[in-house]
């Protein structure tokens, strides 16, 4: 197993940073460029069995993705998993936040299988999915640090 990491600061509580995953599917797109949409297809705002659709660009192509909510704790964190056929590769991911001094540390995981054989055959990809993270990280501490498109 393979599991990219990427952690950045926050000068806002855990609840605010929180707050804006409960507006997702309308916050998705400013998050990232690389982002099309994001729409619930079942459930809502990451409650556990909820499913999110969502549409991105990686390496230039436009990947079609479907995760399921795992498990939720308000203010705290939400795991996901991959729909198929994803989850044959990457069996899903977290959004953690933790409180810091009156601030957050936001952490984002994604975990592959046969992550040996993936980091071998697909190191482009990686780095990819790797830098995609990293941005996301510092676009939502612009966002929420600067009260950018806050729902």
């Amino acid at each position: 197993m393979l599991i990219l990491k990427d952690s950045v600061k926050i000068n806002r509580p855990p609840e605010v940073v929180f707050e804006w995953f409960n507006h997702f599917a309308e916050n998705y797109k400013s998050w990232h460029q690389d982002h099309v949409l994001a729409k619930w297809v079942k459930g809502k705002n990451f409650k556990k069995g909820s499913i999110l659709y969502a549409e991105e660009y990686l390496c230039g192509k436009l990947e079609k993705l479907s995760f399921k909510t795992t498990n939720y704790i308000q203010n705290e964190l939400i795991e996901y998993k991959l729909l198929f056929p994803e989850s044959i590769i990457c069996s899903g991911g977290s959004f953690i936040i933790k409180p810091y001094n009156g601030k957050s540390i936001f952490t984002a995981t994604l975990s592959f299988r046969f992550g040996w054989l993936f980091s071998k055959i697909a190191k482009s990809r990686l780095e990819a999915i790797n830098r995609h993270m990293k941005e996301e990280g510092i676009n939502l501490k612009r966002i929420l640090e600067n009260g950018e498109n806050q729902s």
